[in-house]
């Protein structure tokens, strides 16, 4: 059976059998309110429309209790809670790469985007931000380019913090677990009439490591990391509104706790390298954020600034021995305006938005390789300045033939020039410069039918149009290879939004098809030394995904996450420059993408009602990723994992002591692969092991 007769057969089901019942929703002068499934919460997106569970999107929610519950304290630890979500945990925060439907990448930009209160983050270093003090996590899968643009071929990912608005008071947390892991929180929220809001906070965070160096006799990953976070929120008139949001990080680790790995045996060693290896990284990030409210439209502005430097020092060879060194120096200052208006009128047959995004970014990079053994230096510069514009429209008609059948047409327009200027000096001397610029353009087109059974129930079908801009290869050797292009993908999505028995169960499923051509991959420079990206491949995404929420009982709910991805080349050669021979992946998986993605958690509350306590809150989670291929050539796996976690709280009123563990049956399993060229051996990272410790949180 092929697929698109798949696809017509489960969109004719879903048409057939949902029966669904979602709540109200309804405006206010400030927000949209969307319930379901006993979740209320504030909607301030700048550009989704009203409430996720009624757009034809597939779409995951992890709301601040969530976090809470779960005790997620990073980005990486979101993995499997949506379906097909794969956020790997490796080497330092200068990489954290993203995976939805098998589309990501480890090595360039990111191919799914993150924003954080609107606020764009465009660089793979600045993805692993600090979670505290967060309202919701939105993850949108699929490609988003029609209302959010550059590189989100993937979907997105919309963090929001909280609004002093919704929250107020001021909010101590305090941890302590095995491997010297500490971290202290405080936080305060306030407002004054309910016009001018303002909040505050600070988090620390000290982890000791995990895994040992031998030969340094010293853990190889411990980290110290300070965070702030201010936001002043003012309601200038009834229908005009202001936010204005600071934050700041710090961050000094130890990273890459790499080790040889054996792929015959599948036997580790030691971590075993000699010099000391490190990433510290400053980031500021701001946004300004106005918006003009009617009862018939939005008119909204985000202004955003964020500024990144980072620095490496790496142990390229990862052994006992004294033979390449590499110190790398990033730095970022990115601006950007968009402009968005959009009707409100949810009774109206038509509605629209249009919007209009601008940005600079201004990249720097230095990569200084010292040749130990030959006490030789290599050092590489590269200024990288980017342009873009973009211009997007989408619209949404009601009663098409019937009256609860609506089509959903999106349209954007990219244009973006960037620009190289790389410099290198090498033991023979200072090469001249390099200079060089290039410009891309693409339109992407979205549509999709949506079908609702009244109040009922939501089905829908969607194709859509991704992009991914293409760049420079700053430490590329030949002209040839110093430019890649743009990838494209086309993406064909079928899926329905249910909730049965009175709101006992609610439901989201969807199948996925996605062609993916001119794929940007990342290959091995002539000589071993290196990376460049070229537009080498074609592939093909198809799966399926199933979320459930279960209320059996006021104080007991369960949730299940399932994701299924089959993503493979279906033409992808590469050819070594040096003796012309190709090496063909056709039909071999995709790195980095695991075949399933899956999660359960269950929570329940058990009212006490002493003077001395409230209530005692069970929470257990169950997440497991596998089977994931390593390389191209799929030599080297790690089969599905499983990892429990839980928590046990004890809440008296504003004070709360939790006791939780991770990973509580230690499983071993494999985080990360890579060859090393220079040392001609297959590295690898461990996931971690075993921790626990306990919380104390107090609101006053």
């Amino acid at each position: 059976m092929s697929i698109k007769h798949i696809l017509l057969f489960i969109l004719i089901s879903i048409f057939v059998s949902n029966s669904i019942k979602a709540d109200d929703i309804y405006n206010d002068s400030d927000s949209v309110i969307m319930k379901y499934t006993g979740k209320e919460i504030v909607i301030e997106s700048f550009k989704q429309n009203n409430n996720l569970y009624v757009q034809p999107v597939a779409a995951s929610l992890i709301t601040s209790k969530e976090i809470n519950d779960f005790n997620i304290v990073n980005i990486k630890e979101i993995t499997s809670l949506a379906p097909n979500l794969y956020i790997p945990d490796y080497g330092s925060k200068m990489t954290s790469p993203a995976y939805i439907r098998g589309i990501g990448s480890h090595r360039n930009a990111p191919s799914v985007g993150l924003y954080v209160d609107g606020v764009p983050y465009f660089d793979r270093s600045s993805f692993d931000v600090n979670i505290n003090d967060i309202d919701r996590i939105e993850i949108l899968r699929g490609p988003q380019g029609t209302i959010y643009g550059r590189n989100t071929m993937g979907g997105i990912i919309n963090i929001f913090t909280k609004s002093p608005f919704k929250y107020k008071g001021t909010n101590l947390n305090l941890t302590a677990g095995n491997y010297n892991n500490y971290q202290a929180g405080l936080s305060h929220y306030g407002n004054v009439h309910n016009k001018v809001g303002y909040a505050i906070s600070g988090n620390y965070l000290h982890s000791g490591g995990y895994f040992k160096n031998i030969t340094t006799n010293k853990k190889a990953d411990p980290i110290d990391a300070f965070s702030t976070r201010g936001r002043l929120s003012w309601r200038i008139q009834p229908n005009l509104l202001m936010h204005l949001i600071l934050a700041y990080e710090y961050s000094n680790q130890n990273g890459y706790p790499y080790r040889v790995f054996d792929k015959e045996t599948t036997e580790m060693d030691d971590i075993n390298y000699n010099e000391h290896s490190f990433y510290r990284r400053n980031m500021s990030t701001n946004g300004l954020n106005i918006e003009y409210v009617t009862d018939q439209f939005k008119i909204g502005s985000q202004s955003s600034f964020q500024f990144y430097d980072g620095k490496q020092g790496l142990d390229q060879d990862f052994m006992p021995q004294d033979l390449y060194y590499v110190s790398f120096y990033q730095r970022q200052q990115m601006y950007s305006q968009e402009f968005n208006i959009k009707s409100l009128n949810e009774d109206s047959r038509y509605s629209w938005q249009f919007g209009l995004f601008g940005f600079h970014q201004s990249y720097y990079q230095t990569n200084d390789t010292d040749n130990r053994s030959t006490k030789e230096h290599t050092i590489q510069s590269a200024h990288n300045p980017t342009d873009g514009f973009a211009a997007y429209h989408q619209s949404t008609i009601k009663d098409i033939f019937d009256p609860s059948l609506s089509l959903v047409l999106g349209l954007r327009y990219d244009w973006e020039q960037t620009k190289s200027t790389s410099n290198r000096t090498t033991p023979k001397g200072i090469e001249d410069p390099v200079e060089d610029k290039t410009s891309f353009s693409q339109i992407t087109p979205k549509a999709a039918l949506q079908y609702l059974f009244g109040k009922d129930g939501l089905a829908y079908f969607s194709v859509s149009k991704g992009y991914k801009t293409g760049g420079f290869n700053n430490t590329a050797e030949r002209q040839e290879d110093r430019i890649f292009d743009p990838e494209y993908s086309w993406s064909y999505e079928v899926g329905s939004k249910s909730s049965l028995f009175n709101s006992l169960i609610f439901f989201d499923m969807s199948l996925f098809y996605i062609d993916w051509d001119k794929q940007q991959i990342s290959q091995t420079k002539t000589g071993g030394k290196g990376f460049i990206i070229k537009n080498a491949g074609k592939s093909v995404s198809k799966g399926v995904e199933l979320s459930a929420q279960i209320n059996p009982l006021k104080n007991l709910n369960f949730q299940i996450s399932y994701g299924y991805t089959s993503a493979k080349y279906k033409d992808y050669k590469d050819y070594n420059d040096l003796t012309g021979v190709a090496t063909s992946y056709d039909n071999h998986y995709l790195p980095m993408v695991p075949r399933h993605t899956a999660a359960l958690s269950a929570n329940y509350t058990l009212g006490i009602n002493k003077a001395w306590l409230d209530n005692i809150v069970l929470n257990a989670q169950y997440t497991g990723a596998g089977k994931i291929y390593w390389a191209d050539n799929n030599d080297i796996t790690q089969k599905y994992y499983n990892l429990l976690n839980g928590k046990i709280s004890f809440v008296k009123k504003d004070f709360s002591i939790d006791l939780w563990a991770k990973n509580i049956t230690n499983e071993g399993y494999i985080s990360y692969y890579f060859l090393n060229n220079l040392a001609k051996k297959d590295y690898v990272q461990k996931g971690r092991p075993f921790t626990c410790g306990i919380n104390m949180n107090l609101k006053f």
